[in-house]
């Protein structure tokens, strides 16, 4: 399948929830969640990175950039909505391994996941707090023994993704990376209501909880008149 770039990432511009699960579980990968933040301020280290994985559109911004470009049927994924639709697809057939978040979290996540989805084989698991060279080897080494056929990572970017490559280089898998999924998950961190996020205006509902950000979505006004402009 083709891809498309916008300041040089490059993106799949797929179509449908169902194609993109289709093309994951035939091609195995990372996939790496995709929006105008990171397309504003891609570097040298994470156009490398998306590049050579699995980027889909995560963003209002993107899928505009997308259709911008022709793609009128490109589809917008949230990464925090995508990894459950994975689980839903294919939780009777393939085992999972997940990594990620605080202790507690993770072993709620943990929980809720085999409440909500009967019958799920999670391998293993642990939390995010890898500190050591020899703590990150050995969670490498577990997951190429037990071989599982997902595996998410939710410890933000790049930092997931280059440790998803380096347990790629030791097992073939589907990758997510997932950011802070497992606490929206489990009710610690709150997403904007369906309102919010059917109307494209999520950043907005999250800059209203916390005012902080501002300092980093002011930069979306460049990335709107990059938009206008046409020069993605």
């Amino acid at each position: 399948m083709y891809k498309v770039s916008l300041n040089g990432v490059e993106i799949f511009p797929f179509a449908s929830e169902e194609q993109l699960l289709h093309y994951v579980d035939t091609h195995k990968g990372i996939l790496v969640a995709i929006n105008a933040e990171k397309i504003l301020h891609a570097t040298e280290q994470t156009r490398a990175i998306i590049n050579r994985n699995i980027g889909y559109c995560d963003g209002a911004g993107v899928q505009m950039a997308l259709k911008q470009k022709g793609y009128e049927s490109a589809c917008k994924v949230p990464g925090c909505e995508l990894w459950l639709k994975i689980v839903a697809c294919f939780y009777r057939e393939k085992t999972f391994y997940l990594v990620g978040s605080k202790p507690q979290v993770i072993e709620e996540t943990i929980d809720k996941l085999c409440h909500e989805y009967k019958g799920i084989r999670i391998v293993g698991y642990r939390d995010g707090y890898i500190k050591t060279e020899e703590k990150k080897q050995q969670l490498i080494a577990d997951i190429a023994e037990k071989k599982p056929d997902v595996v998410f990572v939710a410890m933000g970017s790049p930092k997931q993704e280059l440790l998803m490559e380096e347990i790629q280089q030791k097992h073939r898998a589907i990758f997510q990376g997932l950011g802070g999924s497992f606490d929206v998950y489990t009710g610690h961190v709150q997403r904007a209501p369906k309102w919010w996020v059917d109307h494209n205006i999520e950043f907005a509902y999250r800059l209203i909880k916390e005012p902080k950000r501002i300092k980093r979505q002011i930069y979306l006004v460049k990335y709107a008149w990059w938009l206008m402009a046409k020069k993605l």
